[in-house]
């Protein structure tokens, strides 16, 4: 390092404004201490020109992935998930389909298509069309997964179901349904949706997962993706309580109230019909 910039010249003594006093201009010991700030700064780039890391800039060490502006989680996942609920819907007997046994399936289906045509690969173009044809889809699922289950109920409670395996089999589609319903719900709301968590547009999370806590345990660039809302759903309706997946806001916290709540009543029915008539 040369001379000069052990000893800044009049031209590189600190302005007021970065000495923070007002009252001296040659004040000796802000000078040095200006001088250390100027050795700190090089020897800081000089840091960055040795680590290879440094190509991808600071801000990628200092702010975590699921805080800062991403490329947006793949379809694929998402789109495997919406397909496997309309197939449980489509195998279900006749008496626990709402209308004709093709109309809903075939209105998410097509729902489905027009999202994947608009984003194929990754889930990051912003539209007010699209956010209203994604939560569209995911309301008719669930209407029409919450109509089996009325359904189911009421044929349970008045007897009508004779056959206990056919019960179980039933039961089971509409409990594995109603998982990948809230996971898709939990997806789509958690910081205004995956395109808004993309573009980070909302700094505060609605649910608060483990590597968000202790991002040591995960990879700098981990963000949530929607196999961990999936895996927040089941553990939710497996043990109708929060696991290692806190809800911070309201609506989450209400939310996964109603999971487990339907959760637990048509497990508590369905084992227990199925019982009885095996007894």
């Amino acid at each position: 390092m040369s001379e000069e910039q052990r000893h800044p010249g009049p031209a590189e003594t600190p302005s007021h404004e970065h000495l923070g006093d007002p009252c001296s201009h040659e004040d000796h010991h802000q000078a040095r201490h200006h001088a250390v700030d100027v050795l700190r700064a090089h020897l800081h780039q000089i840091e960055h020109l040795l680590d290879p890391q440094a190509l991808h800039g600071p801000e990628d060490k200092l702010v975590p992935a699921w805080r800062r502006v991403t490329e947006g989680e793949p379809r694929w996942p998402v789109s495997v998930a919406v397909i496997t609920a309309i197939v449980l819907q489509v195998v279900l007997p006749e008496r626990f389909i709402a209308g004709q046994r093709w109309l809903l399936p075939g209105l998410e289906l097509a729902l489905l298509a027009g999202l994947v045509a608009a984003n194929p690969r990754r889930i990051n173009r912003s539209s007010g069309l699209l956010r209203t044809a994604s939560l569209g889809l995911i309301a008719l699922i669930t209407v029409a997964n919450a109509w089996s289950a009325g359904r189911l109920v009421l044929w349970i409670i008045e007897g009508k179901e004779a056959n206990a395996v056919r019960l179980l089999v039933s039961g089971a589609a509409i409990w594995l349904t109603n998982v990948i319903v809230f996971a898709l719900w939990y997806w789509d709301l958690d910081r205004g949706g995956p395109v808004a968590r993309a573009h980070a547009v909302q700094c505060y999370p609605d649910f608060q997962f483990a590597q968000m806590q202790s991002p040591e345990l995960a990879p700098p660039h981990w963000e949530p993706g929607f196999a961990d809302y999936l895996y927040l759903s089941f553990t939710n309706a497996t043990a109708f309580s929060p696991t290692d997946v806190l809800p911070l806001s309201r609506w989450a916290k209400m939310l996964m109230l109603a999971q487990s709540a339907v959760s637990l009543l048509t497990v508590v029915l369905v084992v227990a019909r199925a019982v009885n008539i095996l007894k």
